[in-house]
């Protein structure tokens, strides 16, 4: 007995000291970050200037450094961290849902339908909320198709949930070509473009709080369903075996999958692979528990793309799109993984 509570303590302890270095580490992130940029601002300046809205301390530095980090970085990588945490949070959801490894909304098609219902309320109207609601939809629509179309006696195997994603991905990718083609080149069509290559660059409160709400909502949904998401990682069969509702549960993840998934590209455009790579580092540090698997996913989420953003406002003069340094690190890792599952044999779950 003595052997199992010294364990149990050890366990306790590493997972206690795990999400130490990880909150320390966003922590610090956000503080180095709202120093990077073209116009660099000291981290004590930083540190000061955070202090000074909650103490009162003597100003040592210029009210333009105040502006910048308050007015400019802050919500900028506020909507990076969210951002980042939200999909994570989704492609942990969806593998776990799925059984499967290369599920993410980028590959089964959520991201482009997405994508299709953001361009095309934008080319009808300039309503935030008609933007949302078209991503939403769209992005729902293409996870079903998606199930609908893999789904083979009762299971959806990884063949064909990759294949259904690009054959989805592909029909909405040529929505979104159509869409393009018919805007308004001087007006419509650029708004259309930038908004699609993914970027932070036009960050707000305002569009903080727009991202906010549905992220955190629909991650807390995720996280409430975290046993039962537990439950379907084991099957449909051993899932009603234990009296789970199988098609309910995994209807109510999907639509908080595609609320995060929607909040996001109305709010920043496509930022693709953070869904499919990052919960695959998570899983190493946490195992499979989604109780410990999705709190990591967001945390190293949140981390990994408020960097990954610091590098596309900072690396060079002219800003570079997040979503192609997003591209660029992902696929390399996918291509990883859809080869090691070939190894494996296209049967397995």
């Amino acid at each position: 007995m003595s052997i199992t509570n010294e364990d149990t303590a050890r366990s306790a302890g590493r997972r206690f000291g795990l999400w130490g270095v990880l909150f320390i580490l966003l922590g610090a992130s956000v503080l180095v970050s709202l120093g990077i940029g073209r116009f660099a601002v000291p981290i004590s300046h930083v540190a000061g200037i955070l202090i000074s809205n909650v103490l009162p301390i003597e100003q040592a530095w210029p009210v333009v450094e105040e502006r910048v980090v308050e007015l400019i970085r802050m919500p900028r990588i506020l909507m990076a961290g969210l951002a980042g945490a939200g999909l994570a949070v989704a492609g942990a959801a969806l593998q776990g849902v799925f059984r499967n490894p290369l599920v993410g909304p980028q590959i089964i098609g959520v991201s482009s339908g997405a994508a299709f219902g953001g361009a095309f309320a934008i080319l009808v109207s300039e309503s935030q909320v008609l933007l949302i609601g078209g991503a939403f939809g769209f992005g729902l629509l293409a996870m079903v198709v998606v199930y609908t179309i893999s789904r083979q006696q009762g299971r959806a195997s990884i063949l064909m949930l990759v294949l259904s994603g690009i054959v989805t991905s592909a029909f909405f990718s040529a929505l979104v070509s159509i869409t393009k083609f018919v805007a308004d080149p001087d007006d419509k069509l650029p708004a259309i473009v930038f908004w699609l290559m993914g970027s932070f660059a036009s960050a707000s409160y305002d569009k903080v709080l727009l991202i906010a709400i549905p992220v955190v909502a629909g991650t807390l949904v995720v996280y409430l369903m975290r046993f039962q998401i537990n439950v379907l990682s084991l099957g449909d069969e051993e899932a009603q075996t234990l009296g789970l509702k199988v098609e309910r549960t995994r209807w109510i993840v999907l639509v908080a999958v595609a609320l995060i998934s929607a909040a996001v590209v109305a709010a920043a455009g496509i930022v693709g692979w953070v869904g499919l790579v990052i919960p695959h580092f998570a899983r190493m540090l946490t195992g499979p528990d989604h109780k410990l698997l999705i709190p990591a996913s967001a945390l190293i989420g949140a981390i990994y793309l408020i960097h990954v953003d610091n590098v596309a406002r900072a690396s060079i003069p002219a800003e570079i799109p997040v979503g192609i340094i997003t591209a660029l690190l992902g696929a390399p890792v996918f291509a990883y993984l859809l080869r090691r599952a070939a190894n494996k044999g296209w049967s397995s779950e």
